[in-house]
Parts: structure tokens; sequence; C-alpha cells
């Protein structure tokens, strides 16, 4: 019996700042993906709208900096109606700060820069998720100064000792990580590169981190694996759900 391939829009920031590690699981467990350059691209479009996963990635700028960058507006409207409706949602750093503002919770400058491989802590309903292969203190990408209160209605799943809110749950379907599992070691060049004024203003060693990437590179590919893989079977239900409703 042939099987619909399923359809992902990817929102993209800046160009190095893509689905990385993602991107393989994505295509090897069946599914069609797009990128949307959320600053210039109509975000109103169906193929966005209708999309069986919305992926929101991760950029330099602060959610509260609409001003600026007005686009960030109708990012999150388009998160507040695929939130509402329960459609199948990843965010990922900035995306994930996007996701917390359109389900009404602060989004704000945090007191610490975090930038670099660290751990986080999972507490019962994050062991219990598909972020489990976390819970040993596995090396997680950070990359943020930026953080957020937890939502209403949403389930903690991870934090660390300078931010209590990590990652959350919304619903079956929604996901928001502040850290990036996404992030590839062959690619991170790009980040030291794209990213090197917040670096050297952080006085942070580009060669230390290079190294500490090479270290880490193997594990993070396949925690990676495993936790999108678990993820995105779970959102099968819901997505034949949805299809049969249109």
């Amino acid at each position: 019996m042939f099987q619909r391939r399923r359809s992902a829009v990817a929102l993209r920031h800046v160009a190095f700042e893509d689905l990385g590690l993602l991107a393989p699981i994505m295509e090897r467990e069946g599914w069609n993906v797009s990128f949307c350059e959320a600053p210039v691209d109509d975000l109103g479009h169906s193929s966005i709208r209708d999309a069986d996963l919305l992926i929101v990635l991760g950029g330099p700028i602060g959610v509260y900096e609409t001003d600026s960058y007005p686009f960030l507006i109708r990012e999150i409207d388009l998160l507040e109606r695929r939130l509402a409706q329960g459609l199948p949602t990843l965010g990922i750093c900035l995306g994930a700060q996007l996701m917390a503002k359109a389900l009404g919770a602060r989004v704000y400058a945090g007191g610490v820069k975090e930038i670099g491989w660290g751990s986080v802590a999972l507490p019962d309903a994050g062991r219990a998720s598909s972020l489990m292969p976390l819970g040993a203190g596995s090396p997680v990408l950070h990359w943020h100064g930026d953080t957020f209160d937890l939502p209403d209605h949403a389930v903690r799943l991870a934090s660390n000792g300078n931010y209590e809110n990590q990652a959350f749950a919304f619903g079956n379907n929604a996901l928001a990580l502040q850290f990036h599992l996404e992030a590839d070691p062959r690619q991170l060049e790009e980040w030291y590169v794209g990213h090197a004024v917040e670096l050297a203003s952080a006085r942070i060693s580009v060669r230390e981190l290079r190294a500490k990437t090479a270290e880490v590179s193997k594990i993070v590919a396949r925690q990676a694996d495993r936790i999108f893989t678990s993820w995105l079977s779970q959102l099968d239900t819901a997505i034949s759900t949805t299809a049969q409703a249109r």
C-alpha cells in the first residue's frame, strides 16, 4: 500500500542555522522538507499553513525585537494558529522562544549567555519523553542569551543550572528545545564565522569550542537520531487524523 510522504516546512532565519542532523533523519523517515526564509517569504502561504509539520529554527535576534524585525509578528501569529489547532510543531532556540511567546509566555534577555557544549537535567516528564537519551548528562549545544517563562499548560522537559526552562512540550504534537540537538558538528565552522562577533564579545575561544565539538561529535549524532526518530514517529496519528479531516 502506497504511503503518502509527509510534508514539513522549516522556517529559517539565517542560512547556516538549518536542519543539520535532522535533515537525513527526516528523509529516511519519509518526510518531504522545504525551506521558508522567514524574514522575506510569505508566511501566510498555504504550503506553510497546511504543512504536516512546521519547524522553526534558530537565529541571532530576540523575540521582543519586533520593531526592528516585524516579520517576527507574522511568525508568532502563525504559531498561535498552529498550536491552538494542535498541529505538529517543533521549535529550536529562537523557534522555542517564539513558541513560548505564541502561547502567552514572557520571553526576555537572560542573566547568562550560554554558548558551548553542556548538559541538561530531565524531570520525570522529560525522562518519559523522546528526550530520554539526554538523562545521563549527554552533551547538547547551547547558543543563546534569551530565555522564557514556561507557558500555561506546557510541560517542562529539561532544565539546567542557568535556566529552568530548556525544553517543553505543549499537547502531544509540539516540542520546544532551547538547545540545538540538530546542530551538525561538521557544519559548525559556519556558525563560528556567522557568530564571530558574538563569540568575541563573550570571550569564547573558537579553538576550544572546535576541540570540544570534535570530542562529542559521534555522541551527539547518535542521540539526535534516537530523539528525533522517536518524536517524529509519535506524530503519525495526529497527521493521519488531520489529513482525514481536510
